[in-house]
């Protein structure tokens, strides 16, 4: 079976050598025909929540929050018709923060792409940095009670609006709502605790579920010490178009996304598959191994026990170079070694979360990656470099038998499979 992967910005054409393939792919959801006058309209009659223009006067400082580049929000269409419908308030009353969370900073260039280049010339845009504590204030506890910062830009506005998208999330369940704001604003310290072996490593931080999920309660609690004014989330399919606006309060109009994205996202199996073939969505999701856990981790969902996850992801930008991801990986001899590392009381190290879920991954199962990461350095990381996903599934299939079923995610994490059973 040919079939076509999300891969970077060109896709992947790939030859399945079997006849036994299924392809999970989300529902496919048109995009509205008008997008700009659906905007309207959302921001017009919000969600559990007065109208956008009745919020913000004219002489309000205004804080609109954005995910950072490694999130596909459509920003550049949203940010004009958002600042059109304010339009009663001066340009030099806005600030536009960069909601980095712990990755890097965006450049000049990336910036522009994401906004457009009117929006930047026009409005001043910052990076949060989450490790420079005099860009922060202290804004209350954690539910542990320790304390948390947040961006003062954010903190120190009369008004604060958070633009976001909501998609399956493998830890919080969905992005959207009030992970808009937390760990987006939020200080380094306190995304580390956020991100604790053991709040990760609960059966409930996972694909799709919201109550119970540990991750996620901890996102409301901190997304919500400082109020949060308006929520604009959108759900987009794979022509980044968008599908449906959820505007308004941040839990009522989160909860309304989050169910309509369940509804189109969320496909049930019937048993595990010993082969699944993933992405990671395409560009801009893509860039690099650090996110392309979150297609591994779809895939895992389906895959059987000592089964084999074939990844397609360009990974442009390594694993990336910043951070502690690559060196938790190249500092272990095994995924096992690593969890031990990680679930020591008391150890703690930024990006030690996206190692333990990869690591989980690779105790389920066989990893093959095809990317732009040098071979040696994908062995390393206890993962198998391929060249050709077709190929790789192609041994595979020698090994296992040739009529065993593969499962193909093109989308990889915007799809959320499970078994039924």
């Amino acid at each position: 079976m040919k079939v076509r992967l999300q891969y970077g910005h060109t896709g992947l054409a790939v030859d399945i050598p079997s006849d036994r393939v299924t392809v999970i792919e989300p529902r496919f959801v048109e995009g509205l025909t008008d997008e700009a006058q659906a905007f309207r309209e959302a921001v017009r009659q919000p969600i559990g929540s007065a109208p956008l223009r009745e919020i913000v006067g004219a002489g309000n400082r205004v804080a609109v929050v954005i995910p950072d580049s490694t999130r596909p929000l459509p920003s550049d269409r949203l940010l004009p018709w958002l600042f059109e419908e304010l339009g009663h308030v001066p340009a030099d009353r806005f600030v536009i923060v960069n909601g980095t969370g712990s990755h890097r900073a965006n450049t000049p260039e990336e910036l522009q792409a994401m906004v457009g280049e009117d929006v930047l010339s026009r409005y001043r845009v910052v990076n949060h940095d989450s490790h420079d504590p005099q860009t922060m204030v202290e804004v209350g506890r954690s539910p542990e009670g320790e304390v948390v910062l947040m961006n003062r830009e954010y903190v120190e506005a009369d008004r604060r609006i958070v633009l976001g998208f909501i998609e399956p999330h493998f830890m919080a369940g969905f992005s959207g709502g009030y992970k808009g704001i937390y760990p987006a604003v939020g200080d380094i310290a306190s995304i580390l605790r956020y991100h604790d072996a053991n709040r990760i490593g609960h059966p409930r931080s996972t694909w799709g579920v919201l109550e119970g999920n540990p991750t996620q309660e901890t996102i409301r609690h901190n997304g919500s010490l400082v109020p949060l004014d308006f929520c604009l989330n959108v759900t987009v399919n794979r022509d980044r178009q968008i599908t449906r606006f959820f505007c308004g309060h941040p839990m009522e109009a989160h909860l309304e996304g989050c169910a309509f994205s369940r509804e189109t996202a969320m496909v049930a199996c019937e048993e595990p598959f010993p082969i699944v073939v993933t992405t990671n969505s395409g560009f801009p999701l893509d860039q690099n191994l650090y996110q392309t856990v979150k297609g591994m981790s779809a895939a895992s969902q389906i895959v059987a026990q000592d089964g084999y996850i074939a990844t397609a992801s360009r990974c442009n930008d390594g694993f990336p170079e910043h951070g502690n991801f690559r060196r938790l990986l190249f500092e272990h001899d095994s995924p096992r070694a690593l969890l031990d590392t990680i679930e020591t009381p008391g150890f703690s190290m930024f990006d030690q979360w996206e190692a333990q879920l990869l690591a989980l991954i690779q105790l389920r199962a066989r990893v093959g990656l095809q990317s732009e990461i040098p071979p040696d350095d994908v062995r390393r990381a206890h993962i198998e470099p391929i060249e050709d996903v077709g190929a790789a599934v192609g041994r595979e299939l020698e090994r296992v038998g040739a009529d065993a079923p593969v499962a193909v995610l093109p989308e990889g994490p915007q799809t959320i499979p499970y078994v039924a059973s």
